[in-house]
């Protein structure tokens, strides 16, 4: 790095790569509990099948994106929809299989699958 206009270059790719891009406040967020407990659940595949749907359907309006400890780990692997302007939606106790009935549904058609969220599921 020699100058602070390349540093300035680094970042914006970086910020593109995890999901910080200036868009990110339109778009929907996909995150999924990527911690030990998440893990050991099979949150790895959730998490790659989520990837590969949203790509697959050609979603560019949704980011997938992991995170640490949700706080639930009796509910593991839970994945959390966060669209603008709307309450966040988890889903709890997800599979690869449940990820494709929640991309075709909720993501690409807008409905909630309501039977994996933890109010239904839980409540």
């Amino acid at each position: 790095m020699k100058s602070l206009e390349e540093l300035r270059e680094i970042r914006e790719r970086m910020r593109a790569e995890i999901g910080l891009d200036k868009d990110r406040f339109n778009k929907t967020r996909v995150v999924v509990g990527m911690a030990t407990c998440g893990l050991a659940s099979g949150a790895k595949p959730v998490f790659d099948a989520l990837s590969n749907m949203v790509n697959e359907k050609g979603l560019t309006n949704v980011s997938v994106v992991p995170t640490g400890c949700i706080g639930l780990c009796q509910y593991e692997p839970i994945v959390e929809v966060i669209e603008p302007g709307k309450d966040k939606v988890t889903y709890i106790k997800m599979t690869p299989e449940k990820v494709l009935e929640i991309v075709d549904q909720h993501l690409v058609r807008g409905n909630i699958v309501r039977k994996y969220t933890i109010s239904e599921m839980v409540g």
